[in-house]
């Protein structure tokens, strides 16, 4: 069964459930979280990885003689526009990551299972061929993008694998519908992670290359523990900039679907996801969203 991520869809595990997104800057050492991941994993706690990969990415372009864009929303979100030959280098880095995650789980004895979301249809949604983007001031139409908004999860392939003791690791690319057909297209991996923490009820930990979402994006001692109400919400929006704005559109659209919690936080911190869940980085409440949680 595919449920729609806007209502979510709580499996047998509830809201014990992480979904853990590593992100895929050059800064961000996955190790720390792997070793984490296999050691909450192991005590009886259920997990899914979810990984992005932009470094990865833009270092299979640069091999391939292509130069990576990236491009502006009116709404000031920073994105990859991703035309044919950046899809298909797109899809290699991607595969790698994922292979790479699943062996370094393995190695710790964790029975990790990768998937892209384009498998069993995970990830779900209508392909866009056109996206609005900004260019020195002027709203434009760019065609020829090769990009996905994810409307379905797969929630009982992952139940299905969690029940069977597997730690499913996810990434793009998504299952885009084209006119009848399914085409492999991009997607943003903080989003996926929101969609599938939203579709499963569970908490969601986005492991970044900061300790969390400063009032001040260059004083870390601006750190914003905790946010609970819509007051509190409107001030880290406003505090969020660059890809920190997408963890935070990210964040909303998890609580909307019903996540139980976000928290955004330090993937190189000791322990990272333990760390996260005990209160390190900034912790994001379903109160914090008009309409969610008695807000």
């Amino acid at each position: 069964m595919t449920t729609d991520h806007d209502a979510a869809t709580v499996n047998d595990t509830g809201a014990a459930t992480t979904v853990v997104k590593i992100g895929g800057a050059r800064a961000v050492d996955p190790e720390g979280a792997l070793e984490d991941v296999a050691e909450i994993s192991g005590g009886g706690a259920d997990v899914v990885l979810v990984h992005g990969g932009s470094t990865k990415v833009d270092e299979t372009l640069e091999r391939l003689g292509i130069a990576p864009e990236y491009v502006e929303t009116p709404d000031g979100v920073v994105g990859r526009f991703t035309d044919a030959e950046t899809m298909e280098a797109f899809t290699m880095a991607m595969s790698s990551i994922r292979t790479d995650l699943v062996s370094g789980l393995q190695g710790l004895g964790v029975d990790a299972v990768g998937l892209s979301g384009v498998d069993g249809k995970l990830l779900h949604g209508p392909r866009k061929s056109a996206v609005r983007v900004l260019e020195d001031g002027k709203r434009k139409i760019r065609r020829g993008d090769h990009s996905g908004t994810i409307r379905e999860v797969n929630a009982e392939l992952l139940s299905a694998l969690i029940d069977a003791g597997h730690v499913p690791v996810v990434g793009p690319p998504m299952a885009g519908a084209d006119d009848g057909a399914i085409t492999p297209v991009n997607t943003d991996a903080d989003r996926a992670a929101a969609a599938i923490a939203a579709a499963l009820g569970a908490r969601l930990v986005l492991l970044t290359d900061v300790a969390g979402v400063y009032a001040d994006p260059d004083d870390p001692a601006t750190l914003i523990g905790a946010v609970e109400t819509p007051a509190e919400m409107a001030i880290l929006e406003d505090a969020a900039e660059g890809f920190m704005a997408r963890k935070v559109m990210a964040a909303t659209e998890a609580l909307e679907g019903g996540a139980s919690e976000v928290v955004v936080a330090d993937a190189n911190a000791e322990a990272p996801v333990t760390g996260a869940i005990e209160g390190g980085g900034t912790h994001i409440h379903p109160g914090a969203i008009d309409g969610v949680g008695g807000a």
